[in-house]
């Protein structure tokens, strides 16, 4: 599969940029659709839309019976304002493939020409799965395509997807078994005081101090609480209050997110956040409203076919190509397929080097050599699922 992805570099690329160059958000996926479609089409593919509105099932079934494996990939882009200094960079103000969604799609429909070219050759199906709207946490587009029938003809035996890497080089693959995302879950607290003038504190009940010590409390409940072996962060992203100098706040707005491997960890932390944010709000005299959001659920691979994409991954690498990594809390939506679906989510190295941003950054790039060697990967683990499924 690696020479035969090699040979459609050109094409992959083509489709990557043309889709970096006209990015959409979550929901507004009309256009990337219709290209996808279009493509699908250009290549014989049989595929249903409208899943999640703008998603697209594609399907090639093989010449011989057999189990089915399941190929995502995301579609929609980010609000960032592109800073990249790229001849192919995104052409709609305030939006950009930060997050090589771009890639994913076009490795996808690579990958589907390639085993569209050799179907007869395959024991089995292969769904090619284009998501939208993956960067909308906490709905996401995975819920409501599984609600929409996605699956309702062919109902993956495993399910595949891959991600664009900054923290790898191109020629690595990062393979984990079991939770390689985090739970990512958010929170809106609006803390309550009273107000008044600065130079008479004692008559007012401060937001801005209760904020404080929410802060600092709530700190504890990873350090004092959670088992040290397992992981857990909580962070503030955003803090709104107070009106001008001289004037004690009557509110604060805090806004962030708790993130966790285990749902166990999960569970413990939301408890204690909603119990030490409102007794420390209560013991300063204050009070609070907290609005909690649980997010995509931890990205947990199956061993068993974390051990297959592993083998699949050598052999396109060598040994030296898929390194040992640890997981990461940034979240992922992919987490709910895998909570109905055995399954893979892995790491595609991307790195450009010394240069590279990190996801989700305005200059955020990728080292599009790597386009080939995802696209090779997904097939060959694809093909290499089904032979170990139909054994």
């Amino acid at each position: 599969m690696k020479i035969q992805a090699q040979e459609l570099f050109e094409d992959i690329r083509e489709f990557r940029r043309d889709l970096h160059e006209h990015p959409e958000l979550s929901g507004e996926e009309m256009e990337t659709s219709q290209k996808i479609q279009k493509k699908l089409t250009e290549y014989g593919i049989e595929y249903h839309a409208g899943f999640a509105k703008t998603g697209v099932l594609g399907i090639i079934e093989g010449g011989k019976p057999g189990k089915t494996v399941g190929l995502r990939a995301d579609i929609d882009a980010l609000p960032i304002t592109e800073k990249a200094d790229v001849p192919f960079k995104s052409k709609v103000d305030g939006k950009m493939h930060a997050c090589g969604h771009d890639a994913h799609t076009a490795m996808l429909l690579g990958v589907g020409k390639l085993l569209q070219q050799q179907k007869d050759q395959i024991a089995g199906t292969v769904l090619l799965i284009f998501q939208p709207a993956e960067e909308n946490a906490p709905t996401g587009g995975a819920e409501q395509m599984m609600a929409d029938g996605v699956f309702d003809r062919y109902q993956p035996d495993v399910i595949l997807a891959q991600h664009v890497w900054p923290g790898l080089p191109a020629g690595q693959v990062g393979v984990i078994d079991g939770p390689i995302m985090g739970n990512s879950d958010r929170f809106h607290v609006t803390i309550h005081g009273s107000g008044g003038h600065a130079s008479m504190p004692h008559q007012t009940i401060d937001a801005i101090v209760i904020a404080n010590q929410v802060m600092s409390a709530i700190q504890t409940i990873i350090s004092r609480n959670a088992n040290p072996m397992d992981s857990g962060v909580i962070t503030i992203g955003k803090i709104s209050g107070g009106y001008r100098y001289n004037v004690v706040a009557d509110s604060v707005v805090l806004e962030g997110t708790i993130r966790s491997l285990s749902d166990e960890t999960k569970k413990l932390l939301k408890k204690r956040f909603h119990e030490v944010v409102k007794g420390t709000a209560d013991m300063m005299g204050g009070s609070c409203e907290i609005e909690y959001s649980d997010g995509y659920p931890a990205t947990v691979n199956t061993k068993r076919w974390a051990e297959v994409v592993r083998d699949s991954a050598t052999k396109q690498l060598g040994a030296e190509g898929v390194p040992e990594v640890i997981g990461s809390m940034a979240g992922e939506d992919f987490g709910r397929f895998l909570k109905k679906y055995e399954g893979v989510y892995y790491w595609l190295g991307t790195s450009v080097g010394e240069a590279q941003k990190p996801l989700h950054d305005p200059g955020f790039m990728i080292d599009e050599q790597a386009l080939s060697i995802g696209t090779g990967l997904m097939a060959q683990a694809a093909l290499d699922v089904l032979a170990e499924l139909n054994n």
